[in-house]
């Protein structure tokens, strides 16, 4: 299917953030961090490829650094904000 090819450059570099910045925290479980991931990926723009090598190659330098900030700060709002209790609806 045509579908099965594509995919959010985003989700990798999401995934990639709470992995190295939450999933080693004591008490945080798997539910948790995917409420995270949706709630992050909610606040970024999508960037659908077929090839996430394709993504890189045809990124500058500072646009990188752009998508990497973005993410830091879409995952840390996340966390803030299911941490004080925020909505339960995240889509996933």
């Amino acid at each position: 299917m045509i579908l099965d090819s594509i995919h959010n450059y985003y989700e990798a570099l999401v995934a990639e953030r709470i992995m190295s910045t939450l999933a080693r925290e004591v008490g945080v479980d798997q539910d948790f961090l995917e409420d995270v991931a949706c709630l992050a990926l909610n606040q970024l723009p999508a960037r659908y490829v077929r090839n996430d090598l394709d993504m890189a190659l045809f990124l500058t330098i500072r646009e990188r650094e752009r998508m990497q900030q973005r993410v830091i700060e879409a995952v840390l709002h996340a966390t803030q904000q299911l941490r004080q209790g925020g909505p339960a609806g995240t889509g996933a």
